[in-house]
């Protein structure tokens, strides 16, 4: 919910309230990505919420940092006789390093 002051000239003052929801038919379709940076050692970069549609290759950035995602896991479970997503999981790199790791297994694959 987000509050919106609109104070006219006269000096009422006017609260708007925005109410953000999403459809019922969705919530249950609702998984936030849980990030973990995978250079060693891995560490957990928390719970985000992030464009649905990820994949490997692109950038993220978080907390002013930007990194490269490697890996995008979806994980399900199943309940009552059907598959159900319970969790999708992000295996990210900085970008340097990603770029870094390119450039190395050209050399590999060159030598």
């Amino acid at each position: 919910m987000a509050m919106l002051w609109n104070i006219p000239a006269h000096r009422k003052l006017q609260v708007h309230q925005i109410l953000c929801r999403k459809k019922e038919r969705d919530r249950d379709q609702i998984h936030p990505y849980k990030v973990i940076e995978i250079t060693p050692p891995p560490t957990s970069l928390g719970v985000r919420c992030l464009s649905p549609n990820l994949q490997c290759g692109e950038s993220v950035t978080i907390e002013g940092k930007t990194y490269t995602i490697s890996a995008v896991t979806h994980r399900y479970q199943l309940r009552k006789g059907k598959y159900q997503p319970s969790e999708k999981r992000l295996d990210v790199l900085s970008t340097g390093r990603y770029i870094l790791n390119l450039y190395l297994e050209n050399l590999l694959e060159q030598s």
